[in-house]
């Protein structure tokens, strides 16, 4: 069993950790001053655009997209096996790294989908431009009134109407969609009512501009707007009507294209939530060495040398997990690795909000503030436990499967 990584993922892991390193966090309160600036804008702020300028000057681009996973010269090619230590340094600064490296939800994921299930014509309009970054996209399949950790119950219509396929619902945290650049809305709604549960779903590809389309209002995160992100939006789609041939994929494949779509996505969740915890490790060392009380640092307590102990056991045994999640889609695919995807995905993000939450600790009220990056991180690791599926949802799909005959 061979532990270390290939020549290519070694060179590229060396790389994007001299990018973080040199450009991403020195460039985290440039963000924060020009977000200041701007108050009530969605839009990336210019020092984005100068990290992606940067990131693709150095070949740090797309490198989420698998080989095979798009038609034209952007993607790195990269398996999930070696994506899986870039991505984790990324959660180092979450906000930040994705997004210059053009590898941030939600267009990662709605990159795949058309990567995948697009036709030509769409990859040209669509994918090209998210590839280059000259546009953004949102995924909208969540919806205020019903569970949508149940799929099959999305109440959004596509209805057809001739040459016209017109959406009518309701939608929200749709991620990204506060963004004026957020030009294309990928649509999941019911097609075909009537047909079974897993066949009556069907996915569109909606421009933000066509009539009908009301970006209502932004959500917040725990009182985080996510503006850097380009927010969380609630969208009211109101007889939207787009050409038929808007259809992503074939008519009623919907649900199987979303599990396809979130099967990624769900690692690259996790990959990046170990960055996080990594970073967090990393603050609560110099915190605890440099910090002093009663008359000694808190690195010389026996609580915090536990917190710490416990949280290095946890990182280093889920990473393995990951890895090996993303190794069994490498070599025998998603479905085949569901119970693994299923694992990292209950248990990574919650360790890592435990793990946050002790490093708040230790840097009492300091820990609560906007003065370090922790509170929001935190609100980052407990969106997690919800986004792309409930933690209750996949311990009901583990336990079933380990319980089978």
């Amino acid at each position: 069993m061979d532990f270390a990584p290939d020549d290519r993922t070694a060179e590229l892991t060396a790389q994007v950790r001299a990018f973080l390193h040199d450009r991403v966090l020195p460039a985290e309160p440039v963000l924060d001053a020009q977000l200041d600036a701007t108050p009530g804008e969605w839009s990336l702020r210019p020092v984005v655009r100068e990290l992606q300028d940067a990131a693709r000057a150095h070949g740090l681009w797309n490198l989420f997209l698998p080989a095979g996973g798009a038609t034209g010269p952007y993607g790195a090619g990269l398996t999930n096996l070696q994506y899986a230590p870039l991505a984790e340094l990324t959660g180092w600064s979450p906000r930040l790294a994705p997004v210059a490296l053009n590898c941030a939800a939600p267009d990662t994921g709605n990159m795949e989908l058309l990567a995948h299930f697009g036709t030509p014509e769409q990859r040209e309009r669509w994918l090209e431009p998210l590839l280059d970054a000259r546009i953004r996209s949102a995924f909208c399949m969540t919806e205020p009134d019903v569970a949508s950790s149940d799929a099959t119950q999305i109440g959004t219509r596509i209805r057809r109407d001739g040459d016209e396929l017109v959406v009518t619902g309701r939608k929200w945290w749709s991620t990204g969609a506060m963004n004026p650049d957020a030009a294309l809305l990928i649509v999941m709604g019911k097609t075909d009512p009537d047909a079974p549960r897993h066949r009556q779903q069907s996915m569109v590809l909606v421009p933000r501009d066509t009539p009908g389309v009301t970006i209502v209002r932004p959500l917040t995160v725990l009182g985080y707007d996510d503006r850097d992100h380009g927010g969380h939006a609630e969208i009211v789609f109101d007889d939207v009507r787009v050409p038929a041939s808007h259809l992503l994929g074939g008519e009623g494949e919907g649900f199987a294209a979303a599990q396809a779509r979130l099967g990624p996505g769900r690692i690259h969740h996790c990959m990046r939530a170990l960055g996080t915890a990594e970073r967090a490790l990393a603050l609560a060392a110099d915190r605890a060495r440099e910090r002093m009380a009663f008359g000694r640092p808190l690195a010389d307590q026996g609580v915090v040398r536990e917190w710490v102990a416990n949280a290095r056991i946890e990182v280093e045994a889920l990473r393995l997990l990951v890895l090996k999640t993303a190794w069994l889609m490498d070599t025998v695919g998603n479905k085949q690795a569901m119970t693994e995807i299923q694992a990292i995905k209950i248990a990574v993000p919650r360790a890592v909000q435990a793990i946050l939450d002790h490093v708040m600790q230790l840097f009492g009220a300091a820990g609560l503030s906007g003065d370090q990056p922790l509170a929001e991180m935190f609100a980052g690791a407990r969106a997690l436990r919800l986004a792309d599926g409930p933690d209750e949802v996949h311990l009901s799909a583990l336990g079933r499967a380990e319980l089978r005959p």
